[in-house]
């Protein structure tokens, strides 16, 4: 009697128990036809400049990164500079001066927390090294945050990953390595394994564009970058210069973030996709919480 009670608490226990159970999860970034996708074969809108959430001009959102990531947002993306004052590394938007969103181990401290809370669940962080600091600095605090344990390390490290050889999000999350981490500069993939250098992975599109239309989607960086073999990052993100300062622009977030139309999510990804035959793999966007950005989401992978 106490075996047959015990296999059926073991039947009944929520599915988002799967990663401490090893059996496979149910659903992944809430879909179960996620879980047998391999990472690179899926795509997703981001929060460029997650952490800089306000109503003034220097800010990218309008909601916290914990409803970013309530809202369905999968990818985020942050820069960071060494704060003048202690010397430690911040999220800055350009300089600390201008925007401080505090130290980078809260940034990850509240990424962890929400990670804790939803097991079935694979984010990307891509981080940017704006005072180009050694990458041990990203990687203290990573530890001090606690959310290293989640950080996934390719088994060709330090080698790059082939876009065919990526786990599944259903593996990831058996595996408990729901966190694919990225940085711009300064990654080094054979001293920090878990922090991904960006330009070895991805090339991405020009940003800070002011023209609504977004009528190209060339390689900006790394320069002469070939696309195959890579990820790739578009830069949806409309700017409008205010005497001569280029700010993102709020007035039109929501014709920028529509799923189709002129100027659209849905019509830049399809510009590039006749480039370079194949979708994007993530679409850094502002103001995340205005426009159809997750029907957008689910146009790019074919829903």
């Amino acid at each position: 009697m106490l075996t047959l009670s015990f296999v059926l608490l073991l039947w009944l226990l929520p599915a988002g128990l799967a990663t401490e159970t090893g059996r496979h999860p149910e659903y992944c970034n809430g879909r179960s036809d996620y879980c047998d996708r391999r990472y690179a074969d899926v795509r997703f809108v981001g929060a460029h400049n997650s952490p800089f959430v306000g109503f003034l001009p220097q800010h990218n959102q309008e909601i916290s990164v914990t409803k970013q990531l309530d809202l369905g947002i999968r990818y985020l993306q942050g820069q960071t500079h060494i704060q003048e004052v202690d010397k430690t590394l911040h999220m800055c938007h350009t300089s600390c001066f201008l925007e401080d969103a505090g130290p980078v181990e809260d940034f990850l401290g509240t990424v962890k927390v929400w990670l804790d809370g939803h097991p079935q669940e694979v984010v990307t962080l891509l981080l940017t090294n704006g005072d180009n600091v050694d990458v041990s600095r990203f990687d203290e605090a990573f530890t001090k945050s606690g959310i290293k344990d989640y950080a996934f390390v390719p088994s060709s490290s330090p080698g790059m990953l082939p876009m065919d050889a990526w786990p599944t999000l259903g593996e990831l999350i058996e595996s408990g390595k729901q966190l694919i981490v990225f940085l711009d500069y300064k990654a080094d993939m054979s001293k920090i394994p878990y922090i991904l250098d960006q330009f070895t992975y991805y090339f991405e599109t020009p940003f800070s564009t002011t023209d609504p239309k977004f009528p190209q989607c060339q390689i900006d960086r790394p320069p002469n970058a070939k696309a195959d073999g890579r990820l790739y990052l578009v830069n949806h993100t409309l700017n409008v210069d205010l005497l001569g300062v280029i700010v993102p622009d709020r007035l039109k977030a929501p014709k920028t973030n529509a799923a189709t139309g002129e100027g659209s999510i849905g019509a830049h990804v399809d510009l590039c996709n006749s480039i370079y035959h194949r979708k994007p793999n993530v679409v850094l966007l502002d103001f995340i919480n205005q426009g159809e950005v997750l029907k957008a989401q689910k146009m790019m992978n074919g829903l």
